[in-house]
């Protein structure tokens, strides 16, 4: 499958708004239809890109010769690169969804007032959200499958290095609604790169969009969040630290790092800062640094570190705010916790942190002053994954105070309503 050329769109902002009409044109039909029929939906989108996976892998092999031609790095093209284990994984995923407990209809609370008033908070769906990612064909997956979960209608709009292979998938995703009885426009997929279709976005298309979820870099983010008409559940870069506290054990900390940075350097929960306790760092960083090295990762560090590990380069002021998603790690020694939590206070994006330690009481200390979305204590950063916590897939990793945190899965894809039932009562 091939992407549309822009020409083939007379007005951009026409075909954007007749999307915004039609998704609304759907929500009720979605939001109305009872679990099984969800449920249904994502089984069938799951067969669907099974049935669908050779034409998907033609068309991301299309991606990908045209990354390659424009440059891309590696590792932006191995967040785009899909095989037949990923595909397969993409599918399962849909599968783990369309098992994951229906969250609408759910009631949070319920209390009766003095009068006899019966009220209940019931989770409802958000409406129509606009997703906007980039070079991750499986996003298109997630995003659909978590929407339709929660009984929401999504207009997807992905990178242009991934069109080609977001169009495959969701044709797959068209026919797995069609086969359950929902609406095809349940979820649309944006066929055009024409950047003028983002800024159609942004505007709401004429109210008919509820919620926007930038998914992807830092510029992509700050654009959304500064030109949005409508509320923006914002996703900002994974800028993750590990902290190796004076009583990490060695062994422990040495496979968390390797971890946390090396199995997959291009997800938003690597790892991309090493602080080590100043206290401990003699024990801890040269092993730790070797571990590093010998799987590939260039070691950019303080005067300190530098000191303990000559293989180590300088680190630039920048490398303290940069999410590398390269076998890169920024390494810093600091004087304690309190330390530690400063540089992350500074320097962080509130995603994800680590604090490796034997002892509980740093470690409470640690999880309690460290405002970000995720904090985790002896274990990777590369769990800050919706699939890993439970939810069956996600959006993204919100690193938004309001609305919702952390992994977005379906659940954190629903509002809520209050439900009143009475027996005649009138107010005085």
């Amino acid at each position: 499958m091939t992407a549309q050329p822009v020409s083939e769109f007379e007005d951009v902002a026409a075909l954007m708004a007749d999307m915004g009409r039609r998704a609304r044109a759907a929500a009720d039909a979605v939001r109305l239809a009872g679990p099984e029929i969800r449920s249904a939906a994502l089984s069938a989108i799951a067969a669907a890109i099974r049935d669908g996976a050779d034409a998907i892998l033609a068309a991301n092999a299309v991606d990908i010769t045209r990354a390659r031609a424009n440059g891309l790095s590696e590792a932006l093209i191995d967040r785009l690169a899909l095989t037949p284990a990923r595909v397969a994984a993409i599918a399962g995923a849909v599968d783990e969804i369309a098992a994951f407990p229906d969250p609408l209809g759910v009631e949070t609370e319920r209390w009766t007032r003095p009068n006899g008033l019966d009220i209940a908070r019931v989770r409802t769906p958000l409406g129509v959200l606009a997703i906007i990612y980039e070079s991750r064909p499986n996003v298109t997956a997630d995003a659909a499958a978590l929407c339709i979960r929660s009984g929401n209608v999504a207009i997807l709009r992905c990178g242009s290095d991934c069109l080609d292979s977001s169009l495959a998938v969701h044709a797959a995703v068209v026919e797995g609604l069609v086969a359950a009885g929902l609406p095809a426009d349940a979820v649309q997929l944006v066929p055009t790169p024409d950047r003028a279709a983002v800024g159609a976005l942004l505007t709401g298309l004429d109210g008919n969009v509820d919620l926007l979820i930038p998914r992807g870099g830092k510029s992509l983010v700050a654009r959304v969040q500064s030109e949005a008409r409508v509320p923006v559940l914002g996703h900002l870069e994974g800028l993750n630290h590990t902290y190796l506290h004076a009583a990490a054990d060695l062994d422990m900390a040495r496979d968390i790092v390797v971890n946390a940075k090396m199995r997959r350097v291009s997800v938003c929960g690597s790892t991309e800062t090493l602080l080590i306790d100043a206290e401990a760092a003699g024990r801890l960083l040269p092993p730790v640094a070797e571990a590093l090295i010998d799987a590939g990762c260039e070691l950019r560090g303080d005067a300190r570190a530098q000191a303990l590990v000559p293989a180590m380069s300088a680190a630039a002021e920048a490398d303290w705010t940069t999410e590398y998603l390269a076998p890169i790690l920024a390494v810093r020694i600091v004087d304690g916790l309190d330390a530690a939590v400063e540089h992350i206070r500074t320097h962080g994006s509130g995603h994800t942190e680590a604090i490796i330690t034997d002892d509980a009481e740093a470690a409470a200390a640690f999880l309690n002053a460290v405002d970000s979305a995720i904090v985790l204590w002896n274990t990777s950063t590369q769990f800050a994954d919706g699939g890993e916590f439970g939810f069956g897939g996600e959006i993204g990793i919100s690193t938004s105070r309001l609305h919702a945190r952390g992994p977005v899965g379906a659940e954190q894809l629903t509002s809520y309503k209050y439900v009143v039932r009475g027996t005649g009562q009138i107010r005085p």
